[in-house]
């Protein structure tokens, strides 16, 4: 049985950003983003508004393993802006969408768990994607019990994959996700304390 956190534990900051678990008031955030073609270019494709309204209500808002797992909104600190999200979700193999039914809240899913974000592109090229990685990879180690955390990408995507790297994730090659092969990083527990590689930022 997994403990549930306060809402106030799962609320992150970073230097630039605050990161709440996303709730229906983020559904603008949520059309921004599945109606962005460029947003979602390697991450299931564009939406049309009311299937985008759809999925969000449906799915972003869940959350597993007592509120631990799940998907949090982006807001840059100085301006209040909403720019994006993150997520720490169950990784599919031979399916090409997360499996939403595994996240339950008394309980941790049997899968991996990935890291990633989607952000808006007003806020691209700018280190707001690898400082939220970091910070939710930091969150991953310090407040559940994963042994580890992993990530894929498009192998084409190469602006993600060194987010990835810049969060602190190594590049293991190729592998099976999201039923095609991607570009596969993967960052132990055990490395995580050796190296300290994801400090707040």
């Amino acid at each position: 049985m997994v403990m549930p956190l306060a809402p106030d534990e799962l609320v992150l900051e970073t230097r630039r950003l605050i990161l709440r678990p996303i709730t229906l008031s983020d559904a603008d955030l949520a059309l921004a983003i599945y109606t962005d073609a460029e947003v979602v270019k390697y991450v299931g494709g564009l939406l049309a508004p009311d299937d985008a309204l759809e999925y969000f209500h449906n799915n972003d808002t869940r959350r597993g393993a007592g509120g631990r797992l799940g998907t949090w909104s982006l807001t840059r600190k100085d301006s209040g802006t909403k720019i994006g999200s993150a997520v720490l979700l169950p990784m599919p193999v031979e399916k090409d969408d997360t499996d939403w039914s595994l996240l339950v809240d008394e309980a941790y899913p049997d899968a991996q768990i990935e890291v990633g974000y989607m952000l808006l592109q007003d806020a691209w090229g700018q280190g707001f994607a690898t400082e939220a990685c970091k910070r939710l990879v930091r969150f991953g180690f310090e407040m559940t019990s994963l042994p580890e955390i992993v990530a894929t990408t498009d192998p084409e995507n190469t602006a993600s994959q060194n987010v990835l790297k810049k969060a602190g994730l190594p590049d293991e090659g190729m592998r099976l996700a999201y039923a095609t092969q991607c570009s596969f990083f993967r960052l132990t527990r055990e490395d995580y304390e050796r190296n300290q590689t994801c400090p707040i930022t």
